[in-house]
């Protein structure tokens, strides 16, 4: 029972766990929900993070049922944020936790449809020999595994661009002759560029798409883009409505604020729509001396737009240091709270609810850990818009297999 409750709930002690553990055995009885739906597909998404790619799918009609990740606070935030779906703490560099999914779907009697996940890139990265053995290797097999036992209809694995190249090719060829072995046909892999599909930042994430050829007759499609650069959503439109917490002194990590403001674009207005009051909106204290540098780049510029006599007194160590944000564009891409990206108006870092919005998390969408948790979470996240640009097709694709 230990053994479960540490799988399922996010606690730090048993005790924790424990008051987790009744507090959702009395919500889910007084909704009488099951997380089996005989009318949505089912999804599991592993490697889950925080869950943007199953938020997407999630957003688009799926039923999302499990999500699978070792991060206590990221699966607090899937589970939190994800409907009726569970939990599950599994180390899938021990291939025997593959079982335990299997055995949840089991004694749930859930049918897989879709598998979703973004496993670390490691276990592509290598040239040559693929041994078993290799620990770099583990975690992206751990993915293969859990299609072999399950066979879902479709597979989705996303990750960064360099896949393609890295090696020549190697580790995109990898993933074809993986997926094919086990009965799986693969869509050519195709890079997304998040603000064609309504993301107000600069983003790219390949996107592999299989399907079980025994159980999928037809063709897989990407999503065509939905917006052309002059229509890109940009950070002003995605985040000029949140308070601007100038003069603010308070740091608390759970403060809540009110919107002071009417959505001032449509992209405000979606991200609102089921939100009453803005969370995760809390300011970083920083050094004086990194205040007045900042205020000394202009939007859109970096830390060599600084003055000369600036630049001549100290060495920067990354080319996006003090990098400032312009407010008619999409951000540069979101990092995991690095602190080298500022806001285009106001001399401080983003917040995690203002990183959450360019990643287009709507304001409902709560991240639970502490802030270095909760930016880290963001930062690694599918953009939830993108995730569901992809589940239409697939959907679209496994509706035509019903007619």
């Amino acid at each position: 029972m230990c053994e479960q409750l540490e799988q399922n709930f996010t606690g730090k002690t048993v005790q924790d766990r424990i008051r987790e553990c009744l507090e959702y055995g009395i919500k889910n009885k007084e909704t009488n929900n099951d997380n089996i739906s005989t009318i949505q597909y089912n999804v599991v998404d592993v490697f889950s993070g925080a869950g943007g790619l199953s938020r997407g799918f999630m957003d688009a009609g799926f039923n999302v049922v499990l999500g699978v990740d070792f991060d206590d606070a990221a699966l607090k935030t899937f589970q939190e944020n994800h409907g009726h779906a569970d939990i599950m703490k599994l180390d899938l560099f021990d291939h025997n936790n593959i079982e335990k999914i299997v055995d949840y779907l089991n004694d749930k009697k859930i049918d897989l449809d879709v598998l979703v996940g973004g496993p670390p890139c490691q276990g592509f990265s290598l040239a040559g020999k693929r041994e078993e053995f290799d620990k770099r290797n583990v975690l992206y097999s751990a993915m293969v595994k859990v299609a072999q036992r399950l066979k879902p209809k479709i597979v989705v694995l996303e990750n960064v661009p360099g896949m393609l190249t890295l090696y020549n090719g190697v580790g995109a060829q990898r993933v074809r002759e993986d997926f094919e072995d086990i009965g799986y046909e693969l869509a050519e892999p195709q890079i997304l560029y998040a603000p064609e599909y309504g993301v107000p930042q600069i983003r790219k994430r390949v996107f592999f798409v299989m399907k079980l050829k025994e159980e999928i007759k037809g063709t897989f499609e990407y999503p065509e883009p939905e917006f052309t650069e002059a229509q890109f959503v940009t950070t002003e439109q995605a985040i000029s409505d949140l308070p601007s917490l100038v003069g603010t002194e308070n740091y608390l990590l759970n403060q809540l604020w009110d919107y002071k403001e009417q959505a001032l674009s449509t992209y405000q207005e979606i991200m609102r729509k089921d939100s009453k009051i803005i969370h995760n909106h809390i300011p970083t204290k920083h050094a004086d001396e990194t205040v007045r540098l900042i205020s000394l780049v202009p939007e859109g510029k970096n830390y060599k737009a600084l003055p000369l006599k600036e630049l001549e007194k100290r060495k920067f160590k990354y080319n996006e240091a003090l990098t400032r944000y312009h407010s008619k564009k999409p951000s540069r891409t979101i990092d995991t709270g690095h602190r080298t990206h500022f806001h285009y108006k106001y001399n401080r870092i983003p917040t995690v609810r203002e990183n959450a919005r360019l990643q287009s998390f709507p304001d409902d969408f709560i991240f639970y850990g502490n802030k270095q948790e909760q930016y880290r979470q963001v930062g690694n996240a599918v953009p939830p818009l993108l995730g569901k640009a992809v589940a239409k097709k697939v959907k679209e694709l496994l509706d035509n297999e019903k007619k």
